[in-house]
């Protein structure tokens, strides 16, 4: 619980972060048992004991939603109808619960973190918060909600940007197929951090600055049936010297230059009028960024003539047509012919850089399509890919957790019989070991109070649980991941939270230094996560002590009853 002087610096830091994206952001955004927790803590009088937790499940995994979590806390605060709607939920509740609520802020909580963007794995925690159980219990749920998906996403588009390659441009086309307008936005903002170039979702271009991409759909190439429904159909050069009074007559010509021309051996016949007049009359609104949908009828022999002929059109008026979208079909082999097409008429009429018009796909795309994509050969420039990204339909839910490891200076552990949801005790510091080519070696949790590792001396790392895996390493570079990024009343150091770019560049950046093995679309080489001797040890002394002993009668009870006792036990 906070006095004046905690809130007036609270509302201070609510003003420098900003509020969350999402007003559905709130105090009362946390579970019910979240609450029964804090009341029971307030009961006991536990409420302002010094909680430290640690989040975290997942192979390599790009950390995002840390913004959202600082803008969260920096706003954090109940209303009075908040307060009035939970004494009607939680009547058993003393008043002077509600009391303690109203004055409750986040101004005693600290938040040490990764930096957002970080390509990060299993077992190293992605944030530290400390404070008040009680409101680092109702921190809980709306921490996690906000770090899962978006590192859920991010993680998704990182690995589209990867199997796609440094040199594509991709889109994110998932607006229509998020799970509503929150699912959405939030996605726009994590596939842009985790690589993509651009996005459709006009809001999230609008609130992050994302660049944004799209063209036309089937409907406006079926909408129109004849050249005659072009009303103007005149267009002024772009230059501003001339102005050609019927561009529709232009692209009839060119059409006919393209169907007798020698190069193409008489290829194209008869087109569909309507599709022309539809891309006739885009391009007259669109001259300088003219993209044609081409697919609506026929992609060979209606589609990328009709296109090639407006194209033409407009660079006779000194405009450069941006390209097509296939959205449907064999993308591979329309692609490559649509290129040789391209080619051909750069050479047949002398047009610079005609052959190099940008490619689009779409189509239900993901990463094994892409994949695929590129063993076949392609020539597709650019990917705009929509409901696999942003479901993240290959995988439902991230499972980032949240775990007590520390109350008022004594270490915690959670046990388990799955040895992979045993927690790692006691406030840690995390650092990232490089070797001589640059690439990360491993990374390596510590007691708080040990010396941090450095550059050239000799350090073992230890498996947490297995004791026969161990090594020395002598890293080339020691980089400490967890940082400040909350402070609350330790007068420590800030870190400030960076742009989206900037998160974005270093996503990048770190995807680049992983060696290609620990990324790679199948049977990745795991990345190593290791402790120190000390906290090894630490762990191990800590286990024993709050494990139950088990005597020989009872064992041999559980075995008859075939009733599993914890494998580390056995």
């Amino acid at each position: 619980m906070a006095g004046a002087n905690g809130s007036a610096a609270a509302e201070a830091a609510a003003h420098r972060v900003g509020a969350p994206t999402n007003p559905m952001a709130t105090a009362l955004l946390t579970d019910q048992y979240q609450f029964s927790m804090a009341y029971a803590y307030w009961k006991a009088g536990k409420h302002a004991d010094r909680a430290v937790k640690n989040p975290f499940g997942g192979e390599f995994t790009v950390f995002a939603g840390l913004e959202e979590c600082i803008k969260f806390i920096a706003n954090f605060k109940f209303t009075e109808d908040d307060i009035l709607f939970l004494q009607s939920v939680m009547p058993m509740c003393e008043d002077a619960f509600f009391d303690y609520l109203r004055k409750t802020d986040c101004s005693d909580v600290e938040v040490y973190s990764i930096p957002e963007g970080s390509v990060v794995f299993p077992k190293v925690p992605l944030m530290r918060v400390e404070g008040p159980v009680a409101v680092v219990q109702l921190l809980e749920t709306p921490f996690v909600n906000l770090i899962n998906y978006a590192s859920l996403v991010t993680t998704n588009a990182a690995r589209h940007r990867h199997v796609a390659g440094k040199s594509k441009v991709l889109l994110e086309f998932g607006l229509r197929r998020a799970q509503g307008p929150d699912g959405a936005i939030s996605a726009s903002k994590y596939c842009f951090m985790g690589g993509f170039d651009a996005t459709s979702n006009v809001l999230a271009g609008n609130l992050f600055g994302i660049p944004l991409r799209g063209t036309h759909s089937h409907a406006y190439v079926s909408s129109y049936m004849s050249l005659d429904e072009i009303p103007d159909k005149s267009l002024k050069s772009k230059d501003g010297s001339r102005v050609c009074k019927n561009f529709v007559s232009l692209v009839k010509e060119w059409l006919q230059k393209i169907q007798l021309a020698d190069s193409l051996c008489g290829v194209f016949g008869e087109t569909n009028q309507s599709e022309l007049a539809a891309f006739a009359s885009y391009a007259l609104a669109f001259p300088t960024n003219f993209l044609a949908l081409v697919d609506t009828y026929d992609v060979m022999r209606s589609g990328i003539p009709n296109f090639c002929a407006v194209a033409l059109a407009l660079h006779d008026l000194g405009y450069k047509a941006s390209g097509i979208r296939l959205d449907s079909g064999d993308l591979a082999y329309l692609s490559i012919e649509a290129r040789k097409v391209f080619r051909t008429l750069e050479k047949e009429f002398n047009v610079p850089a005609f052959g190099k018009m940008i490619i689009t796909a779409s189509n239900d795309l993901n990463e094994e399509t892409i994949d695929a994509l590129n063993k076949q050969g392609h020539e597709v420039d650019s990917f705009g890919i929509g409901t696999y990204l942003v479901t993240c339909y290959s995988q439902a839910a991230l499972g980032c957790v949240f775990k007590l490891v520390e109350i008022n200076s004594r270490p915690r552990i959670k046990l388990s019989e799955d040895v992979a949801k045993v927690s790692i005790p006691c406030k840690k510091r995390c650092f990232r070991l490089y070797g001589k080519e640059g690439y990360p070696l491993v990374d390596i949790m510590m007691r708080e109070s040990e010396p941090s590792p450095k550059a050239g001396e000799r350090i073992l790392c230890r498996h947490p649980f297995l004791e026969s895996k161990r090594a020395y390493v002598v890293p080339q570079h020691v980089e400490e991941l967890l940082q400040c990024y909350w402070p609350g009343t330790s007068n420590k150091p800030r870190v400030e939270l960076p742009s989206l770019e900037e998160i974005r560049g270093r996503c990048m950046q770190q995807l680049e230094k992983l060696r290609p093995d620990h990324i790679r679309r199948l049977n990745p080489t795991p990345y190593k996560v290791s402790v120190s001797a000390k906290l090894y040890e630490f762990i191990h002394s800590l286990w024993l002590n709050e494990a139950p002993v088990i005597d020989s009668e009872t064992k041999a009870a559980k075995h008859r009853y075939n009733i599993r006792t914890p494998c580390f036990m056995e």
